[in-house]
């Protein structure tokens, strides 16, 4: 019991411990070494996305029974439309100070910025949920669920960092930059609790959660990460990056799993 509330907890704790930065760091974080931090966030997750997610799918079923490509593929599919709807609708700001969602809202850039991080944070949420209620089924071990809950704290302490020091850089308060680093970081132990409870009680679709998860966060990879990562100069930085977190993602994978 003990092993999955801290893995619930621990990417919060990434998030926490990257927004903590504003009390340490005077300025805002180097360009160069944003990139390479986006890129390493972008690595980790296309890594967890193949290994703990549609890997596991896949294997719920008989390689010669059609569901084993039909129900990851779906799940990855509508995995990436849920992103997509959530990206249109939601009102939010990207580093690049540029806007998505529906505008002529009232909300002011600074919550707009916190959005974004938040909308990232779902899928990693819904991704340890039901990695987590994939272990209480007895179906992915418990070495899987922490390899998991471990690679996506790594990845969300720069996360962390990138939402909370800009915000102070913008003139909002120290404390206050982190408090709101901080709460865009509280939606993914809620994103796991419901990913727990729906898949714990409908145990079937533990293949298709596990697909609709990954579609989500390649959603984020490919759509926020990547893109934000490469403007600019230096963008071989987040080359380097993204291949060091995917190789310490999947390294984490295997070794634990």
């Amino acid at each position: 019991m003990w092993i999955i509330i801290i893995c619930l907890l621990i990417p919060l704790l990434g998030t926490t411990l990257g927004s903590a930065m504003v009390f340490i760091l005077k300025k805002n974080i180097n360009e160069r070494l944003q990139k390479v931090l986006l890129g390493f966030a972008s690595g980790v997750m296309i890594a967890a996305s193949i290994w703990s997610l549609l890997q596991p799918a896949i294997d719920s079923f008989d390689k010669k029974d059609f569901k084993a490509w039909l129900i990851p593929a779906g799940g990855f599919v509508i995995g990436i439309s849920f992103l997509l709807l959530l990206d249109v609708l939601v009102p939010h700001v990207h580093i690049d100070n540029q806007e998505e969602g529906i505008k002529n809202t009232k909300l002011s850039k600074y919550y707009k910025m916190m959005l974004a991080v938040t909308i990232h944070n779902i899928p990693e949420g819904l991704a340890v949920g039901v990695i987590i209620a994939g272990a209480i089924n007895k179906s992915i071990s418990n070495e899987a669920m922490l390899a998991l809950a471990v690679g996506i704290a790594i990845q969300n302490f720069p996360e962390g960092a990138i939402i909370s020091m800009p915000l102070k850089n913008e003139g909002m308060p120290t404390f206050k930059a982190f408090l709101y680093g901080f709460i865009s970081g509280v939606v993914e132990p809620i994103a796991a609790a419901i990913a727990i409870l729906l898949t714990y009680f409908v145990s079937a679709i533990l293949p298709f959660t596990l697909s609709f998860a990954a579609g989500a966060m390649i959603y984020v990879v490919v759509e926020e990460l990547i893109p934000e990562a490469n403007t600019g100069k230096h963008s071989n930085l987040a080359t380097i990056g993204l291949a060091v977190g995917f190789a310490i993602m999947m390294i984490l994978d295997i070794a634990l799993s």
